[in-house]
């Protein structure tokens, strides 16, 4: 026999084989049967709808997020899943939003369009006041320390979502500014002394330290009402990052953060310095409650037939951002990872490995959900077929990019996908680019630490083929981040694509081969072991 002949036979074998293994993924039952549910029975949007509509935004150490996350819990149970329910960390106090409001009295009268940040104070009730401007040195303090009593105070620069800092380290550095520009002060006086003296040979003024809220500690000792801040729209509020972690009941804020609408902002500052009577009235309901308050990892795993210790994971963050109910970020990946789980039960799947639906905790405050799950060696990482991560863009699922070692049971695995909805294609290409080395920093969301410890966490490649012009920066921290943001038809087949990819990969033969995924990887050696 040739090597022609041989290598032409070869190709007959292989081709026939991928053909017979795409036809029986496409005959197989469970997948029809997932194909069917998420045409006619599709419930990834009423997952969201509860998750930002009744339960809504989901800070870490907020009821909403306990509540939410016992709801998980009970629904993957519901399912038949498994649930393993991890101990992630704990707030030192905990923090619930409740409704807030502002008006203008007098001026134009209007109702003020603002937000404050997380773990901040409140008002006490309705409070009403006059406004002033910060003062930037000692001499504006000490001439206005009495007006200061009752005031609602505009600081400069512009929000960025963050609170000012009330540390005792924030305090200090202020302190040392303050004190520098005493000095300043001083110098400049001489300065223009010596200038009025000498008109031909003038010597510049050194410019004035300065950062938004200055007088911060002064200020509050003198009895503001709460200090004032321009936002951009649509406005960002996060937490206060600072000082949230250090935070004992007894040392708690006490005067509200507000970030307002930057054309409101200006507005006021030209009235304060028209010097015009009007008073500012805002009720703000920030609530504390006694802490610690412990949050966790939701995981729903249904159980591998005939390697219960292999494993393919899907997932997203149940944390959000309160000042908005996560609608996008994170319910673009919270609401399919359940659906998948909840079409697969359906479906009466026996996956020959093991399956995880992840719901991780804390990923705004710093991946500290999957972080924990890598870490502690929740599972083997070696023996994770992948890890899809979804936190972005509510997109629909166009294609997956893989190595070549991994392309033929990707295809395999993908085919049925095609059978969901003919408007959403999906591809799957080969990567041309060469393996880089296993990354030291992977961004910013759950997938990081996986692959910072060398395991598969391949994403779907995304897109927008119906036009609905979805811009993730107008949402993305901000009083946007809302139910209406989603797009059903995209979020529905997120779903299905998700409950068909995760099942071919967990009822391969093999788990894919790791060759090419990292430069570190060679031919032989699939096992890479690395501690973060």
């Amino acid at each position: 026999m040739n090597r022609f002949f041989k290598f032409s036979t070869g190709v007959a074998a292989l081709c026939i084989l991928c053909i017979s293994s795409v036809y029986a993924q496409k005959n197989d039952p469970v997948i029809n049967k997932v194909i069917e549910i998420a045409k006619t029975d599709n419930r990834t949007m009423d997952h969201q709808d509860i998750l930002s509509n009744r339960f809504g935004g989901r800070l870490v150490g907020s009821d909403a997020y306990e509540n939410a996350g016992d709801w998980v819990e009970y629904m993957f149970r519901k399912w038949g899943l498994e649930v393993w329910k991890q101990e992630v960390g704990e707030m030192p106090v905990g923090f619930n939003r409740g409704p807030w409001f502002g008006r203008m009295l007098g001026g134009s009268g209007q109702t003020l369009h603002f937000a404050t940040p997380s773990y901040t104070a409140g008002t006490k009730g309705v409070q009403r006041g006059h406004v002033v401007k910060e003062p930037k040195t000692q001499a504006e303090f000490d001439r206005m320390v009495g007006v200061l009593k009752g005031a609602w105070v505009l600081i400069g620069g512009k929000n960025s979502g963050w609170p000012v800092d009330y540390s005792a380290k924030a305090d200090s550095a202020r302190a040392a500014m303050i004190a520098e520009n005493a000095q300043i002060e001083k110098e400049n006086r001489e300065i223009m002394m010596y200038n009025r003296a000498n008109p031909d040979k003038k010597k510049p003024l050194r410019e004035m330290k300065y950062e938004p809220g200055l007088f911060y500690r002064q200020m509050v000792d003198a009895g503001i009402l709460g200090i004032i801040q321009s936002s951009a729209i649509p406005i960002r509020a996060l937490y206060d990052r600072k000082n949230c972690m250090d935070m004992t009941w007894e040392t708690l804020p006490t005067v509200p953060d507000i970030k307002l609408n930057e054309d409101q902002y200006e507005e006021i500052a030209k009235m304060v310095d028209r010097r015009e009577y009007f008073q500012l009235e805002f009720d703000i309901r920030n609530h504390f409650k006694m802490g610690p308050v412990k949050f966790h990892n939701y995981i729903g795993v249904m159980k591998g037939s005939k390697y219960p210790d292999e494993y393919v994971l899907a997932g997203g963050h149940l944390d959000a951002y309160d000042v908005a109910t996560g609608g996008v970020d994170c319910n673009v990946g919270v609401g399919p990872t359940m659906e998948a789980a909840r079409m697969l039960a359906m479906s009466g799947a026996k996956p020959k490995r093991t399956l995880l639906f992840c719901v991780w905790a804390a990923e705004e405050f710093g991946l500290w959900g999957s972080k924990y799950f890598v870490q502690s060696k929740t599972v083997d990482l070696n023996k994770i077929a992948n890890y899809f991560n979804r936190d972005g863009g509510p997109l629909v699922p166009t294609g997956i990019t893989v190595p070549e070692a991994m392309y033929e049971d990707y295809v395999k695995v993908c085919a049925p996908i095609n059978g969901i909805n003919p408007d959403f294609p999906f591809v799957v290409n080969k990567r041309t680019a060469a393996p880089g080395p296993v990354p030291a920093t992977a961004g910013g969301s759950d997938h990081a630490y996986f692959v910072m410890n060398g395991c598969p966490a391949l994403g779907l490649n995304l897109g927008d083929p119906k036009g609905y012009n979805f811009n993730y920066g107008e949402i993305w921290h901000t009083e946007r981040d809302l139910y209406n943001k989603s797009i059903p038809e995209y979020q529905d087949q997120a779903a299905a694509v998700t409950a068909i990819i995760m099942y071919g990969l967990g009822n391969l033969d093999h788990l894919p081969s790791r060759q090419g995924l990292y430069k570190e990887y060679v031919t032989g050696k699939e096992d890479l072991r690395i501690d973060k």
